[in-house]
């Protein structure tokens, strides 16, 4: 059997599109570069879709309307994103769970510590991992033909158009071509020359961790970029960063290695001081900042310090933290220089203003007179146990990606490829300049995957005409 339409990668965007295109009619085969237990690269350690909708729907309270979900995108972006692409993924957001669900999705209400997300994403039954073997299954039964095991080195371009894949020694032809193999944070080195050398003589990147699965090297990425000149959108240093347990795995720790007591207690660095405001704004919207901040920290690592009034109100961690009876136990067993620490938490304390304490709302517990200041859920950290919690930048996938439009299709010189399109973590970064808000990545994966596999089954059909034509 001929393929009309090749799909290279194995997430949420690379099945969307498998499936799309073959519901078109399209001969479809994909290309996983991970051996069959480990396929779905991050696609498998997510857990929910952020989703507009203007009326509950099922496991979605209340309404979550498209300008809310815009104004949120645009705060966490700081303005880096393209309004179009953005408003064009919120809008696929409310329609896709159907679609979803006939591909065997099933979808449950939020756990009770994933606050403030009942209203706005909906979560999948069994996570990531239900989902893409939902997708696999469908994939297989609608006669996807999929390969594991066969990571693609480098595409055969003639002017833009898509001509063969190169996996090994091996050639692979196709009427058109999705893209969707992932950004490069899995790529050491290519991690390390984007962040190069700091002031302190430190290389920040080599104590990064990788949240996600080691299969997504960026080969595919380089090539395009370096190679093949497509055009590129991006910063390299920007990425869905979060701070995470420092004992986690270097790869595939996921969902499971998040530390999310930041809010319900203050962050010190290796000096023993506070650096940003931890009570900014709800968790889901400002998670991904903090592992950006602790990148900037000395020795890229900090720790999060909270008391027993915390325990209970967020999702606790796999790994228990230090724990001491008074403070400046807890610092000793941290490593943490006393004296500073000591100084930094009496200063913390005495600037906690009194208020109605709430950490389901912005709350009006706040310091005062404090640099940086705690603009909420403020209260003294003086109820033992304490307990301390190391941090490390936990990379979940970079920004750095292939300039695209509403079709999908790879740009060279601002011109669209007729039959190359992309979708997923490579393009990300149209829609990402910086920051994040919970399961926005699963969005675009799933608009411009479905996007992306039915413009190439169309430019396949087009191929076919064609060549019958002629």
């Amino acid at each position: 059997m001929g393929t009309d339409v090749l799909v290279i990668g194995g997430g949420n965007a690379a099945l969307c599109a498998a499936l799309t295109a073959r519901e078109a009619g399209a001969r479809v085969l994909l290309l996983e570069a991970a051996p069959r237990d480990l396929r779905g690269g991050n696609s498998a350690h997510t857990r929910n879709l952020r989703c507009m909708h203007d009326a509950p729907q099922d496991v979605l309270v209340d309404a979550y309307p498209e300008e809310e979900y815009w104004q949120d995108l645009l705060k966490v972006t700081g303005g880096r994103t393209n309004e179009a692409l953005a408003r064009l993924v919120i809008r696929a957001s409310s329609t896709c769970r159907g679609w979803m669900q006939r591909h065997g999705v099933r979808f449950q209400p939020p756990l009770s510590g994933a606050l403030h997300v009942a209203r706005t994403n909906a979560f999948f039954m069994g996570g990531g991992k239900a989902l893409v073997n939902a997708y696999y299954r469908s994939a297989e039964r609608l006669g996807v033909q999929v390969r594991y095991d066969t990571p693609v080195q480098r595409l055969e371009l003639q002017d833009g158009r898509f001509v063969a894949a190169w996996a090994g020694g091996e050639r692979i032809e196709a009427a058109s071509c999705v893209l969707a193999a992932g950004g490069f944070e899995s790529n050491r080195d290519w991690l390390r020359e984007a962040w190069g050398r700091n002031a302190r003589g430190e290389w920040p990147a080599d104590q990064f961790l990788i949240r996600g699965t080691r299969f997504n090297q960026g080969t595919l990425l380089r090539h395009l970029i370096d190679e093949q000149h497509a055009d590129a959108i991006g910063d390299a240093t920007q990425a869905h960063m979060v701070a995470i347990d420092a004992r986690a795995p270097l790869y595939d720790g996921g969902i499971c290695t998040r530390i999310d007591c930041v809010s319900l207690g203050v962050v010190l660095n290796r000096d023993g001081e506070r650096f940003y405001d931890e009570g900014e704004d709800f968790w889901p919207k400002r998670y991904a900042i903090w592992g950006r901040l602790v990148a900037h920290q000395p020795g890229q690592t900090a720790w999060s310090v909270i008391d027993a009034k915390a325990v209970g109100r967020f999702m606790p961690p796999v790994f228990p933290g230090v724990v001491a009876d008074s403070l400046p136990e807890l610092a000793r067993r941290l490593g943490l220089p006393e004296d500073r620490f000591m100084q930094t938490l009496d200063d913390y304390n005495r600037a906690c203003r009194p208020g109605r304490f709430d950490h389901t709302v912005l709350d009006d517990c706040a310091t005062e007179g404090l640099a940086p200041a705690k603009s909420h859920w403020a209260r003294p950290i003086d109820t033992p146990p304490f307990y301390g919690y190391a941090l490390r930048p936990g990379v979940t996938f970079t920004y750095l990606g292939l300039r695209t439009d509403e079709t999908a299709a790879v740009r060279f010189a601002d011109q669209p490829s007729p039959n190359l399109f992309v979708a997923g973590e490579m393009m990300a970064g149209n829609v990402l300049g910086q920051g994040y808000t919970a399961g926005v990545g699963m969005s675009i994966g799933t608009a411009f995957g479905r996007i992306a596999g039915e413009r190439a089954a169309a430019a396949a059909r087009t191929q076919e005409v064609r060549h019958a034509a002629a």
